[in-house]
């Protein structure tokens, strides 16, 4: 997630150039040929299209920003619900013979959170998922197709286990189970966001529409604008590119790049809150890297 009130003019070159770069080319050769060709292309209602196409552009650019703000609303919860679950083992399990139990399940909880940005990341489980768990890599719920999940049905067992003993009551062990069902429910709407991206005509059509738009924008500009028409065809487009783009980047919120949920930094923050309410060392928070924070 870029922190900048600004955003960075390298990102943003970056992003951009290529079909920038083709537009003006684009507008310099219809100026050319305006002033070389005897004959004159009919004039263009472009104010009907731009505004026709600012619309949809707008209201993509909305979907997938609810997208972006659901999955960080959704993290939210996993963060609150990973601080509960830590303060009801705490609070519940006084009795000293059940420590290591009520560690495990705190340190397993930070394996899950780990484990589920990974899996939403589509990347490879890492360290931090490994060194909180008792048998590292030969985890059984490692080797699950949801990995997440198999972490959270051990937490479940562990509580089941807690009663077994008479550490724990029905009652207590009713309300953590009600923490881990919101634990669930987080993670389900996390999975429903990365497996379902926007339908294909919120993909396609703005895309078309737009590059239509910006091929037709010269051919409408160019006999007000004159010699000036690469310039203020070039800027126009930017407009819409940089609208398009605005959407392409927060469609999908656990993408792995500088415009998406901070997962790395919220689930430093859990292991931060549930160690220290546990009595452990905890790190440190993690800071932004140029001004991204991951």
């Amino acid at each position: 997630m870029i922190l900048d009130a600004v955003p960075n003019t390298r990102q943003i070159a970056t992003e951009v150039w290529k079909p920038l770069t083709v537009l003006f080319v684009w507008d310099c050769a219809v100026t050319i040929l305006y002033y070389i060709l005897p004959f004159r292309a009919p004039a263009l209602p472009l104010t009907i299209f731009g505004t026709a196409l600012a619309l949809f552009l707008g209201f993509r650019s909305n979907s997938a920003y609810q997208r972006w703000w659901e999955g960080r609303i959704l993290w939210g919860q996993m963060i609150n619900a990973s601080r509960s679950l830590a303060r009801a083992v705490r609070n519940f399990m006084t009795d000293p013979a059940a420590t290591q139990l009520k560690r495990s399940i705190v340190f397993r909880q930070i394996a899950y959170v780990n484990a589920l940005r990974c899996q939403l990341r589509r990347q490879e489980f890492d360290e931090d998922v490994f060194r909180f768990l008792a048998k590292g890599r030969e985890d059984p719920a490692i080797a699950r197709v949801n990995a997440p999940n198999g972490l959270a049905d051990g937490a479940g067992r562990r509580v089941a286990d807690a009663l077994r003993a008479g550490w724990i009551d029905t009652i207590q062990q009713t309300q953590i189970e009600h923490v881990l069902i919101d634990i669930s429910n987080a993670q389900g709407g996390m999975e429903r966001l990365r497996n379902t991206p926007l339908p294909s005509q919120f993909r396609f059509f703005p895309m078309f529409f737009t590059h239509i738009f910006c091929v037709l924008l010269p051919i409408g500009l160019v006999e007000t604008l004159g010699f000036a028409t690469p310039l203020g065809s070039t800027l126009a487009g930017l407009m819409f590119l940089a609208v398009l783009r605005v959407g392409d980047d927060l469609v999908d919120p656990f993408a792995n790049t500088v415009h998406d949920v901070p997962l790395s930094t919220m689930c430093r923050t859990i292991e931060i809150d549930l160690l220290q309410a546990i009595g452990e060392p905890a790190p440190e928070p993690l800071k932004p890297v140029k001004g991204v924070q991951w």
